[in-house]
Order: structure tokens, then sequence, then C-alpha cells
């Protein structure tokens, strides 16, 4: 969970994130349901493991050679290149440290438009919204998951007014920030939900307002 302000339009600021991963609560009855599960899986889950190892070597390798989009200011008629660009750059950089590429999740991607539109409209800059909502709550409330099953999520946050809201402004601050970072470079996420709103916690008329979801089911 980390939060980065992109302030606009000549510094960046941030308050010290730091990164927090959220783990799905396995409960004891879901845990036995799924141990007897799990005994009957497991010579399918042997004979898929190799597969499985050489198709996801295979996509490692398939980092994107360049990226479009990624100077280009956020305005109305642009925000799903600009959501593509975003997507392009962090499987750059996943890419060339070897790690799995992310696919986009139409339910991530509902859970961060949410509450890219709540901070802009309700004019705060947080994981969690004012009546206390957190991020895995609204991430589960959009249903990528359901509450008892097993996952990893994690959450980034920006926005910005210029340079500083295009997508290679935003990755650069997030690379910039350990906390952004160690989320980006998690290996374990596999989807992620890019929400775009234009306008900013302090003015709707300027900028953009960026929340990144990522996710893996167990």
């Amino acid at each position: 969970m980390v939060g980065l302000l992109v302030a606009a339009p000549v510094a960046h600021a941030a308050s010290d994130p730091v990164a927090t991963i959220a783990l799905g609560d396995k409960r004891p009855t879901v845990l036995e349901a799924k141990k007897t599960k799990a005994k009957a899986k497991k010579k399918a889950a042997k004979k898929k493991k190799a597969a499985n190892k050489k198709k996801t070597t295979a996509k490692k390798s398939q980092a994107p050679v360049s990226c479009q989009d990624v100077d280009v200011l956020p305005v109305g008629g642009n925000l799903d290149a600009v959501a593509d660009a975003i997507l392009c750059l962090h499987n750059q950089i996943r890419a060339k440290q070897g790690l799995p590429l992310l696919k986009q999740n139409g339910k991530l991607a509902t859970a961060a438009a949410r509450h890219s539109s709540a901070m802009v409209n309700q004019g705060y800059f947080d994981h969690t919204s004012p009546d206390g909502t957190s991020f895995v709550e609204r991430i589960l409330d959009a249903g990528y998951v359901k509450r008892n099953d097993g996952w990893t999520l994690g959450e980034n946050l920006a926005w910005g007014t210029g340079d500083l809201s295009t997508p290679n402004g935003l990755m650069d601050a997030w690379m910039k920030s350990s906390g952004h970072k160690a989320n980006i470079l998690k290996k374990a996420y596999r989807e992620v939900g890019i929400g775009i709103r234009l306008g900013v916690p302090s003015d709707e008329g300027v900028g953009a307002t960026v929340t990144v979801d990522f996710g893996a089911k167990a």
C-alpha cells in the first residue's frame, strides 16, 4: 500500500512511503476444504509444473520493445491510451528484471477507476477513503477475489499536472520511491488495473489522478 503525491508543476513531494502488501485471510474452514482439494489435484499439478514453468519463462522474455504515448498529457479522449502506456512501462521494467509481465484485469481496473474518481470528487489523497474503506475492501467489493480466498494485493497512487502527469513522468516518480518501486517489481503480482481521472484532489480542472491496483490470486 503506497501513496505518492506528485506535486505540480515544479516539484515532487512524498511522505516516505512504505510498501505494504495485503495477504488474503484463509480461514480455518476454508483451509481444510482446500487441503482436501489440494490432495486430489496434486498429481495433476506436478504434470503441469514443467509446462507452466516453460510458459512463464516465455512470457518473461516477451518484453515490449517500445511503448507508445509515454509522453502524452492525459485529456478526455486518450485516457485508455495513457493507461496502456503506463502498463507497457511497468512491463518493460519488470521484463528487465526477469519478472512475469502484468496482464490487465477489468475488476482491478474498476476498483482503481472508482478510487481515482473518489479522490478527485471528495478532495483527498490516500489509500483509505474518508469513511474508512481500505484499498483491500475496494478491490474485494469490485469482485476481484472473494474475501476468504488467497490473494496478494497492492496499490500505487499519484497525481500530477503538466509533464508530471504523463506516463513517463508518473513512472519516473514511482521508480524513485522505494515503496512504489517495490510494488512495481513485486514478483508475486500477475494482474493490474489502472484508473485515471482528470483533475487532482485539490483542483478538478487541472492534471490527472492515477490509481494502480496490483493483484494475484492464490
